[in-house]
C-alpha cells in the first residue's frame, strides 16, 4: 500500500531552521534506520521564553546549540533513549525543569512535572496517544500545529514493539487524531507534514490491512511468529526484519485479545 511518505535531504546540524514564526526545528546527528536523518528538537517560542519538545540525543554539541535559546522548560512526547537521552544536560545547562507523562517507559526517568491528558503547558495542549510507547504525548497548537512525536511520522510507519507498545492503543490513537482538524505535524523524525489526514488514514488502513494478513496466514498447522514475519514481510534487512517481528508480535496480542488467536504448542493459530 503506498502512503504518500516524505523525504527530504539530509539537513543541517546545529542550527535552528524556522518552520513559522515561533517554532523551530533543530535535527540532532543520530540517523539511522529507525531515526531517518535523526531526532527532531522542536522549540516553541512562548512570552516566559522557548519551550523545548524532545532534546534527542546526549550530544554534547545539540545539546549546546539547543540552550543558546533562552530555555523555559522541556517537554517529551515520550521517554525512548532517541528523545529523551539529552534532557538532563539540557537541565543542568538551562535549568529548565523536564516535564512527560506519569508513568514514563524509561524506568529510571522521573519527570520534575507530570503532563495529562488535556492539560495546558503555555500555549500548548498535551494530547495522550498511547501505543508506539504507553507514554505517548502529542502536542497541539491553537493555530492547527500538533508536535506528533513517533505517534506519526512523515517518512515511515511507527514501530509498536510489546510489552510497552500496544497496538490496540496505536490504532485507536490514529482514530483519535483522524477526529481533530490539525494542518500541520510536526514530527519526531523526517521532514514537516502539511495536511496530515490522508497519511494518517492510509496508516490506519495498513494497519487493518496488516491485520488481516497476520489473521489470514494463519491457516493450517500453528504458526511461529518468526514463520509469520518471513511470510509477510521478505527480502527485508535484519535490522527491519526485527522491527517486523516486533509488529507482528503486536498484532497477533491485539487478535488474542480479541479472542480471535490463541498461542500454545507449535505457536499461533486460529480460534
Amino acid at each position: 500500500m503506498s502512503m504518500g511518505f516524505s523525504t527530504e535531504p539530509e539537513p543541517p546540524r546545529l542550527v535552528a531552521i524556522k518552520i513559522k514564526p515561533g517554532v523551530f526545528r533543530m535535527v540532532a546527528e543520530n540517523p539511522g534506520a529507525m531515526t531517518y536523518h535523526g531526532t527532531n528538537t522542536w522549540l516553541v517560542e512562548e512570552p516566559d521564553g522557548f519551550t523545548v519538545i524532545d532534546p534527542g540525543p546526549d550530544q554534547p554539541a545539540h545539546i549546546e546549540a539547543v540552550a543558546r535559546f533562552p530555555i523555559a522548560r522541556i517537554l517529551l512526547t515520550h521517554s525512548h533513549p532517541d528523545h529523551l537521552a539529552g534532557a538532563p544536560a539540557l537541565k543542568t545547562a538551562t535549568g529548565a525543569p523536564i516535564a512527560g507523562f506519569a508513568k514514563p517507559w524509561a524506568k529510571d526517568f522521573v519527570p520534575d512535572e507530570t503532563v495529562a491528558d488535556g492539560q495546558r503547558i503555555g500555549a500548548l495542549t498535551a494530547i495522550h496517544t498511547p501505543g508506539h510507547a504507553s507514554d505517548h504525548l502529542c502536542f497541539s497548537l491553537p493555530d492547527g500545529t500538533l508536535f506528533s512525536g513517533d505517534h506519526v511520522m512523515s517518512w515511515s510507519t511507527s514501530i509498536v514493539s510489546p510489552p510497552d507498545g500496544d497496538m490496540a492503543d496505536y490504532m485507536e490513537s490514529l482514530r483519535l487524531l483522524l477526529g481533530r482538524a490539525d494542518t500541520l505535524y510536526l514530527c519526531g523524525h523526517g521532514p514537516p507534514l502539511m495536511n496530515p489526514a490522508p497519511l494518517v488514514r492510509a496508516m490506519l488502513l495498513h494497519r487493518c490491512a496488516r491485520e488481516a494478513a497476520v489473521l489470514g496466514a494463519l491457516t493450517g498447522a500453528p504458526q511461529t511468529e518468526t514463520v509469520i514475519t518471513e511470510k509477510l514481510y521478505a527480502g527485508l534487512t535484519p535490522n527491519l526484519a526485527r522491527a517486523a517481528a516486533r509488529t507482528v508480535t503486536a498484532h497477533l496480542l491485539k487478535l488474542k485479545a480479541e479472542g480471535k488467536v490463541v498461542n500454545g504448542e507449535g505457536g499461533w493459530r486460529r480460534e
